[in-house]
């Protein structure tokens, strides 16, 4: 597979966390470099990660990954979405119901927007890719995308009073229901 094609395939992989991205500069609008660097290595760290741990672990268990993917990127994504949501009906944007600087909040976007990579890693075993190129580039892409739509997200945010954190819900909620429906009209 050649690298225009990996770059592709890379661009496509990292529309999920710039949308999570965008939302995390809405939401918080005074959001730090350090910390938008933070949150788009973990996510481009998942993306590229996921892609390698799913070429190695090859056609051995995709039947069962394929099979459950799509829930848990679901449920995940649609969880901090309501949270955000409810949070922002009660009022006030002074601090957010889900604030994206904690570990375990950061670490569950970044599984949920990159359970596809590991199924595209698996695809990779498959075609014998060169693994590690392929791993780098979706994760450089994924890094740049995201940080991109940090600076996009802190832009809007300002203009949107206390609108962010809703919009952030419906934007991760939006997501993973994108992927559940594409992998059960797949499915079809």
């Amino acid at each position: 597979m050649d690298l225009i094609t990996i770059t592709a395939i890379a661009l496509g992989l990292s529309f999920d966390s710039f949308a999570v991205s965008l939302s995390c500069g809405v939401v918080e609008s005074k959001i730090r470099f350090r910390h938008a660097m933070k949150i788009a290595f973990v996510l481009a760290f998942f993306q590229g990660g996921l892609t390698v741990a799913g070429f190695f672990l090859g056609s051995t268990v995709s039947g069962h990954v394929e099979r459950y993917d799509h829930w848990v990127a679901f449920i995940l994504l649609m969880i901090l979405g309501i949270r955000m949501i409810t949070g922002g009906l009660r009022g006030g944007t002074q601090r957010m119901p889900v604030d994206i600087s904690r570990w375990h909040v950061l670490l569950t976007m970044a599984v949920g927007t990159s359970i596809d990579a590991l199924a595209v890693g698996i695809s990779f075993a498959l075609l014998r890719v060169q693994i590690w190129t392929a791993g780098l580039i979706i994760g450089a892409v994924t890094f740049l995308a995201s940080m991109t739509a940090i600076r996009i997200g802190k832009s809007a945010g300002s203009r949107l009073g206390s609108w962010v954190e809703i919009i952030g819900g419906i934007i991760l909620a939006a997501i993973g229901v994108r992927i559940l429906v594409e992998h059960l009209m797949n499915a079809v």
